[in-house]
């Protein structure tokens, strides 16, 4: 990207622009998840730990395979699932992998896949690819949040944006096309492009100055791809999306704009927003 705008936006999507995270959580993921890897014995328990790691949690927006790990990291220390003797699907390759790969998604997980003929990688890989078909065959027109597109026209109008997402490339474009929204964004940099740190530092930095450039997101992974990058960051709350699109919109954009932002603006949402995002779940003691 080479700049148009002296400002710059990223922004996430799935849960931040479209309320999607939810429905594609606990409808597709979780129930593909049970069917993959053979965990219907126990599928109470890994709901609750699946929607507690991938949408309540401080892990909340982390890139799929990321999330298994620590999903199925809670579920080996739960008595319940210790108790039941139910085998959890082996996961150490799939952790090899992530530790050398940057850019987590199918495409690199089946070439791994293929390279090393490791059978422990396959229901994992089928798992994911049934995600990205499924997804696109029965998820249609899911709309983003009030005062989104508003938003998002106003920022356009001086500052380049770049969506900036860990969901898979053809999901995102038919998301933002699907919904007339396409046009705002210069480009969409997605799961096969690297991770939201990568996509931050390629597009914007050394091209805007830091104080220009904005992270608009709901998961801690957003804030962290911010502040690696030492550049500013408006929350998306889960649970009160409308209201932060809201505020972005009438008080935000002005302070961005104006180079208030930072400080004592900045602080109190991102207080807000880490109050939301609990790091230990309910049923596990705090050490």
């Amino acid at each position: 990207m080479t700049p148009e705008h002296d400002f710059f936006a990223g922004i996430d999507s799935d849960g931040c622009v479209f309320d999607t995270m939810e429905v594609k959580q606990k409808e597709f993921f979780i129930p593909l998840a049970l069917r993959y890897f053979n965990l219907f014995q126990v599928s109470k328990a890994v709901r609750e730990t699946w929607e507690f790691v991938n949408l309540y949690s401080v892990n909340r927006g982390n890139n799929r395979f990321i999330a298994l790990l620590k999903v199925v990291d809670l579920l080996s220390e739960r008595q319940d699932i210790i108790e039941s003797g139910v085998t959890l699907p082996d996961l150490s390759r799939l952790r090899e992998w992530t530790v050398t790969e940057s850019k987590l998604g199918n495409s690199t997980l089946r070439k791994y896949f293929e390279a090393t003929g490791y059978k422990s990688l396959e229901p994992i890989l089928k798992w994911s690819e049934a995600l990205n078909r499924e997804i696109s065959e029965w998820l249609h027109k899911v709309s983003p949040f009030m005062y989104v597109r508003e938003t998002i026209d106003s920022i356009s109008s001086f500052a380049d944006i770049l969506v900036v997402s860990q969901t898979p490339l053809e999901a995102l474009e038919h998301e933002w096309h699907t919904n007339d929204i396409r046009r705002y964004a210069r480009m969409i940099a997605a799961q096969e492009h690297g991770t939201k740190t990568e996509h931050i530092a390629l597009a914007a930095k050394q091209k805007y100055p830091d104080n220009k450039i904005l992270m608009i997101g709901d998961a801690i992974g957003d804030l962290d791809a911010a502040r690696k990058n030492g550049v500013l960051f408006f929350p998306v709350i889960p649970g009160k999306e409308n209201e932060s699109w809201h505020q972005l919109m009438n008080v935000g954009i002005e302070k961005f704009r104006k180079g208030t932002f930072r400080g004592t603006y900045e602080n109190s949402l991102i207080d807000s927003f880490l109050k939301a995002l609990p790091e230990n779940p309910s049923w596990k003691s705090i050490k």
